[in-house]
């Protein structure tokens, strides 16, 4: 009998981890983490901005044409509006990325909600557009989070790929990307660091210099989330 019990328990800590922190786990509310894999195109995503480096990061997307999606916090959207606003200005995608990035695990569905809808909230007024994608900060999701998105209309979005460009070098970051690009690829950048002013991403946007032209070179095309998973005829 204790051995069934202890079997059930690890069990329902296995299901809890993998509704946590699992890419494809949707028990805590609607999510992807890869597009479609019947073209060569993949999404580059960027976390935690925007930062006083996301107009560098702009200018070296605009060299390369490449439109990609930008998980925004609030608390930076409010410090930094009109870097927030020139990310829309120049073509791309922004998502919903909690207003002050927090760890979700043991909070309250009223937390979460209010996370989510400051950030909206803070996103729209300052880009003047509603997010409709959301990515939660560390990838961690807690239950409460179904009826937050349920209730902002928003699509939860992980990741095919992490660069873990917080860690690692520049050419440590590219490579990961690059081995891990495939059909559908979602991939995880970070253009700033929670809701610290000025971090130095520097290895980031050294990396994206690399990886673009390469993955270009092989063929692929890189599109927004939104296009990536709803793409046009």
């Amino acid at each position: 009998m204790l051995i069934e019990v202890l079997s059930g328990a690890a069990c329902a800590a296995g299901v809890m981890a993998y509704g946590v922190r699992g890419r494809s786990a949707r028990l805590f509310g609607a999510s992807v983490w890869r597009g479609p894999s019947d073209r060569p195109s993949i999404a580059l995503t960027f976390d935690d901005g925007p930062s006083e480096s996301t107009p560098e990061l702009l200018e070296v997307l605009e060299r390369h044409q490449v439109r990609a999606t930008f998980f925004q916090c609030g608390v930076n959207v409010e410090r930094l509006p009109e870097v927030a606003r020139e990310v829309v200005v120049r073509g791309h995608e922004i998502g919903n990325h909690s207003h002050t990035h927090p760890r979700f695990y043991l909070r309250s569905g009223r937390f979460l909600y209010d996370e989510l809808a400051r950030a909206q909230a803070a996103i729209s007024e300052a880009a003047g557009r509603k997010p409709a994608l959301f990515r939660a900060p560390q990838g961690t999701r807690w239950p409460g989070l179904a009826g937050a998105q349920s209730r902002l209309g928003l699509l939860g979005v992980m990741w095919t790929v992490l660069g873990r460009d917080w860690a690692l070098p520049a050419e440590a970051i590219a490579l990961r990307l690059i081995r891990g690009a495939r059909n559908g690829a979602i991939l995880c950048l970070h253009d700033g660091c929670g809701v610290r002013p000025r971090p130095d991403v520097r290895p980031m946007l050294e990396a994206v210099r690399r990886l673009i032209p390469e993955l270009q070179a092989r063929g692929f095309r890189f599109e927004t989330v939104s296009e990536l998973l709803c793409p046009r005829n």
